[in-house]
């Protein structure tokens, strides 16, 4: 019987999964995974450049138009909640098809309609499944090889994140040349290579848990949330650290345009850029994430999240030079943490990837919730040194968090520094070979001993 997406859509004889015949995870199907995550993810940002086009075409004031990212978001935490999960139950392949085919239809109304309520709908619609680079994440961690796991997620969370930056760049400049329109009919375009390029590229993968309803799922996600020590430590890790880097961008609109900057809202667009490069060293960063225990990289990336801040700190507000290395090592840092974290995290269960994922992804939401309005209010009443030091504050919290378990501390202790210091995952990997070496032949040399003794006994009789 020839395997079928949807029960009728043929899939290419080379993509049907062989368990016979691992899926060779290499660079070109890694960067099409990355490809797909921009394109996808950027269905979130569009609108935000647009928001005063808006207004003026569908002839509705500011207020009303404000709600439009939020009814994004919303839509996009609720794909988190409802949708991410289904990647540990059902088929992958058949899943990303599905959601990009609908992110493809429900752009096509957005680019069409003229009706506002409309509108607000469908946006909501487009963030709801706007989740496919949450899925294709767990899937490049099942497909690639232990020792690229880190690249392989860096690449993807690299298309994730230039999906962010490009999104906002490429709407406000198509808006500033022609109509709206056209930015949603771009989207269009490139959606449909991504689904056409998902179709010819993405491997089929057995669904993991065949034996769980769909709310037995999200009551184990749900779980995991409560009982794992170190998903806990990473989901609080992760809520500072985005509240962190949330709330510099957000308030660097306000440090760049008023004393002693001044500059025009074209000069604060292109600090972008600058987020760009750390994007860009994302992969790289996974090579040393693929060597290290997940916890060194960790501490490795948090350093320097905490030392950018302080950058920022010291002279953000007095140089620009300042701002300059602040913006680059936050986004390269901030990037490496969160891969990281994840490979940590998906270590605890390859069955329960998307699950995880999603529980991560969530934290990060909330902590640009708190990022945002938090750090807002403080920039406003208190100016940017307030805001800045409140920054370090969290950037400190979560080195807190991470001391308090060590590199090799058994995943259901929630406190200590059991099993070493060992820093390379090489060595670790040795030493559990050589246990398992020793184990082996202590009970070898027991079953030996018990057949001798044995032996012995018949002699006697």
């Amino acid at each position: 019987m020839t395997p079928t997406d949807f029960g009728f859509l043929p899939i290419p004889t080379r993509l049907r999964y062989d368990p016979d015949k691992p899926f060779h995870f290499g660079l070109v199907l890694n960067v099409a995974f990355g490809f797909a995550s921009t394109f996808t993810a950027a269905n979130l940002y569009y609108c935000q450049p647009l928001l005063i086009e808006f207004s003026k075409s569908f002839d509705v004031n500011y207020e009303r138009v404000s709600q439009i990212p939020t009814l994004v978001q919303a839509g996009y935490a609720s794909g988190l909640v409802l949708i991410t999960p289904l990647g540990d139950l059902v088929r992958r392949r058949p899943l990303v098809l599905l959601l990009v085919m609908l992110s493809t239809t429900f752009t096509v109304g957005l680019s069409v309609t003229k009706n506002f309520r409309l509108f607000e709908a469908l946006c909501f619609l487009t963030g709801l499944v706007t989740v496919t680079p949450q899925v294709l994440m767990p899937l490049a961690a099942d497909l690639a090889t232990p020792d690229r796991r880190g690249t392989a997620l860096s690449v993807v969370l690299s298309g994730l994140m230039f999906g962010v930056l490009a999104a906002r760049v490429l709407a406000g400049v198509i808006a500033n040349f022609a109509s709206w329109r056209i930015v949603y009919y771009m989207a269009i375009s490139v959606q449909a290579l991504v689904l056409v390029g998902a179709y010819i590229m993405l491997p089929d993968y057995p669904a993991r848990n065949i034996d769980l309803s769909y709310f037995q799922i999200l009551g184990s996600m749900a779980k995991y949330a409560v009982t794992e020590p170190l998903v806990v430590q990473a989901a609080l890790i992760n809520i500072a650290s985005s509240a962190c880097f949330s709330a510099f961008w957000v308030t660097l609109t306000f440090l760049l345009g008023g004393p002693p900057y001044y500059y025009s809202t074209l000069v604060i667009g292109l600090f972008g850029l600058v987020g760009v490069f750390g994007v860009l060293v994302g992969p790289f960063a996974g090579r040393l994430i693929d060597k290290l225990v997940p916890w060194y990289a960790t501490l490795i990336a948090t350093l320097v999240l905490s030392i950018s801040q302080a950058v920022q700190t010291a002279a953000g507000g007095t140089n620009v030079s300042a701002v300059v290395i602040a913006c680059f090592g936050l986004d390269a840092a901030r990037q490496m943490q969160q891969v990281s974290l994840s490979t940590a995290v998906f270590s605890i269960s390859a069955t329960a990837r998307a699950r995880l994922n999603a529980i991560l992804i969530l934290c990060l939401f909330i902590g640009q919730v708190m990022g945002t309005s938090v750090g807002t209010t403080v920039f406003v009443q208190h100016g940017w040194r307030a805001c800045a030091l409140l920054l370090q504050a969290w950037q400190g919290f979560q080195l807190v968090i991470l001391f308090l378990r060590g590199p090799h501390c058994p995943r259901k202790h929630w406190f200590g520094y059991a099993g070493g210091w060992a820093a390379r995952k090489q060595v670790v990997d040795a030493e559990n070979v050589d246990n398992s070496s020793r184990e082996k032949m202590k009970l070898d040399l027991g079953g030996s001993r018990k057949r001798l003794e044995m032996g012995e006994g018949i002699r006697e009789n």
